[in-house]
């Protein structure tokens, strides 16, 4: 009986490993165009709801409400004062004997009541239509035009203030229903509708459940082929201006206005490389780290993972797929080539090297550039790099750092926490190897987590495509 089912489960991994590897070869046929909306829009963020908590354009139609009753309340404190009367007398007079021809209390009462109903249904019901603030306005300006027939004016010597109350609390009404149906509405259903458009196009993973990361990749098999020689350095490449090597030099200095970048003292390139140092290692830890769980499985048999660290806000996510190329020439070519990036990964839109520290470590500026048709806005890194290898890993690892580059108007300036490009080598496999993405990044500003929790895992994926087209890219050139 065992080795029956010892039969039937090898016999499932065949038929398992060769759906896996048919399904890859059609998708690494296909061309990516999708880019995740990483950043969102001001209008999109002011309209989401995060964890049930109210959206802020609809925090501020509340705050709006409240300054009208408040105004209102003031500017009738106003005109009972220039009247003359004292506040003991104004209350006699204009709330225990009301009478609508000689009191004005009854428009602060009219706030109150429009306060609360508001409120009612949109702070505590939530309620998504604009009928109420519709009926609330309707019925405050009946009652306004109403009161200045019925008012006696003549009781009035200098009626100023008592129009402007009767103006403003007419003026305000319109102003809520305004904002509410022009700006509310809108941008709630645009973020909602946003993310759950977004939620439907997630890629549905193909398997459910599995424990190990290694019992994945036992069953993978990589396709044979064969990977292009390393690009010929450029012609007189060996008499390159030997202030762009020496460590502290700056570089990219057009990127950012004819000011230069200021030089660094030898001690601060000394913190920069032990910065580099601590930072590869927590990339090796995280390789090697058994906390990761797996947020889903792709038709190709790439895996995302994620994982929270005590060290580390928010989650941290990895990407793990086989890509054909040694996996030294490939952690090289990303390295030295990473000012090329912007023509081969679309999340990118500039790449700049500003600082050359040694062989192996140097900082970076990069950019990603508006989407979307202009709901997504653009952000800015500068980010402290340093390649190593560990054992059968080539590693590329990256982490934002304080450095004098200015602010640029279009940019936010975000921070990766982590970046790490690693590429594994396989045994026996000398033309592949396994490539993995670890990244957690704090794009500023508020954002929803849930959205860019879903927009990291998109770029995921999309990241590692662009890798195996330019794998592909080079090999045509080369071959």
């Amino acid at each position: 009986m065992a080795e029956d089912e010892r039969q039937i489960r090898a016999a499932a991994e065949t038929l398992l490993t060769g759906s896996l590897n048919s399904q890859r070869s059609s998708y690494t046929q296909q061309s990516i165009t999708r880019t995740p909306d990483i950043i969102l829009s001001e209008d999109l963020i002011a309209g989401a709801m995060q964890n049930g908590r109210m959206s802020n354009v609809r925090r501020f139609f509340c705050l709006f409400v409240t300054f009208d009753i408040l105004l209102t309340f003031l500017m009738w404190l106003i005109c009972t004062m220039i009247a003359g009367e004292s506040l003991e007398s104004a209350f006699m007079n204009q709330v225990v004997h009301y009478h609508i021809k000689t009191s004005l209390f009854d428009i602060v009462m009219a706030a109150i009541c429009r306060f609360t109903v508001l409120l009612l249904f949109y702070a505590l019901l939530r309620l998504d239509h604009w009928v109420i603030v519709a009926l609330t306005t309707a019925t405050t300006c009946a009652f306004l035009i109403a009161k200045v027939f019925l008012f006696d004016w003549s009781t009035c010597s200098q009626p100023v203030f008592q129009v402007l109350l009767i103006l403003t609390s007419f003026v305000l009404p319109w102003v809520e229903a305004w904002f509410f149906d022009i700006r509310v509405l809108p941008q709630e259903t645009h973020a909602r509708n946003w993310l759950r458009h977004f939620a439907n196009s997630e890629r549905e993973p193909l398997l459910r459940g599995v424990t190990s990361e290694t019992r994945q990749y036992t069953s993978i098999e990589p396709p044979t082929g064969t990977f292009f020689t390393p690009m010929d350095s450029p012609d007189h490449s060996d008499h390159e201006d030997e202030s762009s090597r020496r460590p502290g030099s700056a570089r990219a200095n057009e990127a950012f206005g004819s000011k230069p970048l200021p030089r660094l003292t030898p001690e601060m390139v000394e913190d920069y490389k032990r910065k580099a140092n601590v930072l590869v290692q927590n990339c090796h830890d995280l390789l090697l780290s058994t906390d990761w769980q797996i947020e889903s499985i792709l038709s190709n048999g790439d895996i995302i993972f994620y994982m929270h660290h005590p060290k580390i806000d928010g989650k941290i996510f990895k990407i793990v797929g086989l890509v054909e190329a040694p996996a030294s020439v490939l952690a090289d070519q990303l390295f030295n080539d990473i000012e090329s990036l912007p023509t081969w990964n679309k999340l990118v839109v500039e790449s700049k090297k500003l600082l050359h520290i040694d062989e192996d470590t140097d900082i970076i500026y990069q950019a990603t550039g508006p989407q979307g048709g202009g709901t997504i806005s653009a952000r800015d890194f500068v980010i402290l790099r340093h390649r190593t290898q560990y054992g059968n890993y080539y590693i590329s690892s990256g982490t934002s750092v304080p450095f004098p580059v200015q602010h640029r108007n279009k940019y936010v300036r975000a921070e990766n926490n982590i970046s790490c490009w690693a590429a594994e080598e396989l045994l026996g496999q000398a033309n592949s190897c396994r490539f993995t993405w670890i990244i957690n990044t704090n794009l500023k500003g508020w954002i929803p987590q849930k959205l860019v929790d879903k927009s990291m895992s998109a770029a995921l994926v999309d990241f590692i495509s662009y890798v195996r087209n330019y794998v592909d890219e080079m090999q045509k050139t080369f071959a």
